[in-house]
């Protein structure tokens, strides 16, 4: 079960004006699972996404760049089951024939389109069947469509990830609502995750550009499950400008501080969702560090302990065997890094100071702050003013289980 997670609600997800949605099932991978969605967008909306960085990148994730860098986007394909990944030229031959299918049945062209895919990593498409299914999605296209289409993306999540908020710009009501999908195979540069997220805001193609780099980098590519970076991950925001507000185009106005605030929390509680539904995850787990001569050293110390098993098995047993966590940090790459000076804390509890454990700490502090559900891990590098903050959750025996039967 998710750690914290709230259950979703279809009321909890608001339309997007200019954004509609719908899924089906095509039997892609497996019977009677919704496994095909659709996103259509009125003319006019921008789009803008950020991708994984994984060289061996799926074939979707090839066409959606070079569709994005044509601009015009009016659609996007989402099938869950099969990654498309790892499939040389064919791969590329059936992501770009899953845009044609889209085109022909919004009557749009095939550039308009963005494909992803996720799910098993070198196996082909069933494209007969997913071509197939795509009338039966554009058929349910609506604009309450959110909650079924955050069912329809998953894989081996086992809760829908959904988050809605209203904000108030120059007097106008605008929407954020997003969906995501991810359990594992999660790391930085975007994880195997993937990330939709719409506004009605009119905001400059410039801003919503910076805006997707933005709240990536403080969400999704702040979290992991496990250290393994996926080839198809993505994140994609759109703005359809049907708010009515004057064209959001000033990085230093108010409205766009409101809505960049908005837009970035969105993308956090998403990216935290996927923490929470983390395969076999029974933890969920803050590393903030600070003191950092840099935001990236301050990330480098958060994901050695972030990506430690021998960290994570520790938290899943509850064991305050709070060393690792210092040996973590120790191989984190800063190499002059002093020691003496650094602290660290266990919620509210002090572990380590001067170079060893801390004069005022207990084992039985440790053990009931580990005992908890949600803990936090905070580092003070002593050496500048940077910080960072980094999520993760433990690993437990059925994290082992989800992936060794993952295929079956």
């Amino acid at each position: 079960m998710p750690v914290n997670l709230p259950a979703l609600q279809p009321d909890h997800m608001h339309p997007v004006a200019g954004v509609r949605l719908g899924v089906t099932e095509a039997g892609i991978r497996k019977a009677n699972r919704r496994d095909l969605t659709v996103f259509a967008l009125d003319s006019g909306a921008r789009v803008a996404g950020v991708f994984t960085k994984n060289r061996f990148c799926a074939a979707p994730v090839q066409v959606c760049k070079a569709h994005l860098a044509a601009g015009d986007i009016r659609a996007l394909v989402i099938n869950t089951g099969v990654a498309n990944a790892g499939t040389g030229e064919e791969g590329m031959v059936h992501a770009r024939a899953t845009c044609v299918a889209v085109a022909k049945a919004l009557d749009i062209a095939p550039e308009q389109v963005l494909p992803f895919s996720t799910g098993v990593i070198l196996e082909h498409l069933p494209i007969d069947r997913l071509t197939a299914g795509v009338p039966g999605a554009v058929a349910d296209l609506r604009g309450d469509g959110w909650f079924d289409a955050a069912h329809a993306i998953m894989t081996t999540d086992t809760a829908p990830k959904g988050v809605s908020r209203r904000i108030e710009l120059e007097g106008k009501d605008v929407t954020i609502t997003g969906i995501s999908k991810g359990a594992g195979m999660i790391k930085p540069n975007m994880a195997t995750m993937l990330g939709f997220m719409a506004t009605d805001a009119n905001i400059s193609q410039a801003l919503l550009d910076k805006l997707v780099v933005e709240a990536a980098d403080l969400s999704f590519n702040s979290i992991t499950v496990d250290g393994d970076t996926s080839t198809n991950d993505s994140f994609i925001l759109m703005a359809t400008g049907k708010a009515g507000n004057s064209v959001v185009e000033d990085e230093h106005g108010a409205a766009w501080a409101a809505l960049r605030e908005a837009v970035i929390g969105v993308a956090i509680e998403l990216a935290q969702a996927i923490v929470r539904d983390g395969e076999g995850a029974t933890k969920f787990m803050t590393l903030a560090v600070k003191g950092g001569r840099s935001r990236e050293e301050c990330r480098a110390v958060a994901y050695a302990i972030g990506q430690s098993p021998l960290v994570k098995t520790a938290f899943f047993a509850s064991d305050p065997n709070l060393g690792r966590i210092l040996a973590a940090i120790g191989y984190a790459g800063i190499d002059d890094l002093d020691v003496s000076r650094l602290k660290v804390w266990l919620g509210d509890v002090l572990v380590a100071e001067r170079g060893g454990r801390a004069a005022s700490y207990r084992e039985e502090d440790g053990a009931r702050i580990m005992a908890e559900a949600e803990i936090t891990v905070t580092v003070d590098l002593a050496r500048g003013e940077a910080e960072a903050t980094v999520w993760t959750c433990d690993f437990s025996y059925d994290y082992v289980k989800i992936n060794a039967d993952y295929r079956s």
